[in-house]
């Protein structure tokens, strides 16, 4: 999950709890827009702690060969 879509869930979920009054049979609206702002922000924290992690991670090439020497042709 993309950080946008982290903070739309999160938006969308505080609409949902703090900004609409109607009422539906059989579904808590306030219910639903917490548990959208929780996974938004549980996706807010993912992204950025990968992206954290992504900063220390060390890639070691093992080469067996040495590198190839090309030569170019002069046309001579």
């Amino acid at each position: 999950m993309g950080l946008g879509v982290s903070i739309f869930l999160l938006a969308a979920g505080a609409i949902l709890a703090f900004a609409v009054s109607w009422n539906v049979s059989g579904v808590d609206l306030d219910t639903v827009g917490i548990i959208l702002m929780a996974v938004g922000a549980l996706g807010i924290l993912l992204f950025l702690g990968l992206r954290y992690r992504a900063h220390y991670v060390i890639r070691d090439r093992i080469v067996d060969e040495p590198p190839v020497e090309r030569r170019r042709d002069r046309g001579l």
